[in-house]
């Protein structure tokens, strides 16, 4: 295959940056989308050129960090799937793929394709977590936890925090991210006393960060390559309204 890849550059916060045109050749359709990179990075190296930057860590689709848009779409064209699990196969001999970094307020770039994602880890810091005493570890049946709850969380906890749903709304709103992080402790026995406090702390920092509010259009959920499902945002409103509202009746939301 040969591949036109047009690739974000910049060298840093303050650059202009532009897009720059490469060309590879000889490229097997086997390859991640990652390792064709490497490949470009290995020429420009060799020609005494400066590689392109960007974020890469397990490969294997667990930890969010491949973080790319390709052709305009967060992830690349392939749903479910994170851009280190994308293959050259999904493309066309002769294609020319655009590749940029996420866009966002919150996510200023560091170099070409790699941003500052600390925003999402400073909302998790704000809340995603549970207060329990300190001394020897619970037996492992200490708490019981209903079927439903513990499929809610696992639903939730699934969440590799990549940033696909911002890179990808139009309002620039992490809602999704927030709500899933907020939902994964609250559906659990152990995370309801927080349930409701943990949720208004979580939103007041996604809205400190900057980031937008939700209009639930569903580009989110799109592009997640792990399907974080929508209404992990409806639960999230419904915390964040009992924390406004003590006297409100929260009703469980298990689906």
């Amino acid at each position: 295959m040969n591949i036109t890849l047009r690739i974000w550059r910049q060298q840093n916060g303050s650059d202009a940056g532009a897009m720059v045109t490469y060309r590879i050749e000889d490229v097997a359709p086997e390859m991640s989308f990652l390792e064709m990179l490497d490949v470009l990075n290995e020429q420009l190296t060799l020609s005494g050129d400066d590689p392109v930057a960007f974020d890469s860590d397990c490969r294997e689709g667990i930890c969010g960090t491949c973080s790319l848009v390709i052709d305009g779409i967060a992830h690349g064209p392939e749903a479910l799937t994170a851009v280190c699990q994308l293959h050259m196969r999904h493309f066309d001999d002769g294609a020319v793929i655009d590749v940029e970094p996420w866009r966002a307020d919150p996510f200023p770039i560091v170099k070409d394709l790699i941003v500052d994602r600390s925003a999402l880890d400073r909302i998790i810091q704000a809340g995603g977590y549970i207060t329990a005493p300190t001394g020897t570890a619970p037996d492992a049946h200490a708490t019981l936890v209903p079927k439903d709850a513990a499929d809610r969380a696992f639903d939730a906890a699934v969440c590799i925090g990549c940033g696909a749903c911002i890179a990808a709304c139009p309002n620039g709103s992490a809602m999704l991210f927030t709500g899933a992080k907020a939902t994964h402790l609250g559906s659990l026995p152990q995370g309801q006393p927080e349930r409701n406090s943990r949720a208004l702390a979580m939103i007041n920092q996604h809205d400190a960060e900057g980031f937008g509010g939700c209009t639930e259009i569903g580009e989110c959920t799109a592009v997640c390559p792990v399907g974080i499902p929508l209404n992990m945002i409806s639960q999230l409103n419904s915390d964040v309204l009992s924390a406004l509202a003590p006297g409100r009746t929260r009703r469980p939301q298990t689906g």
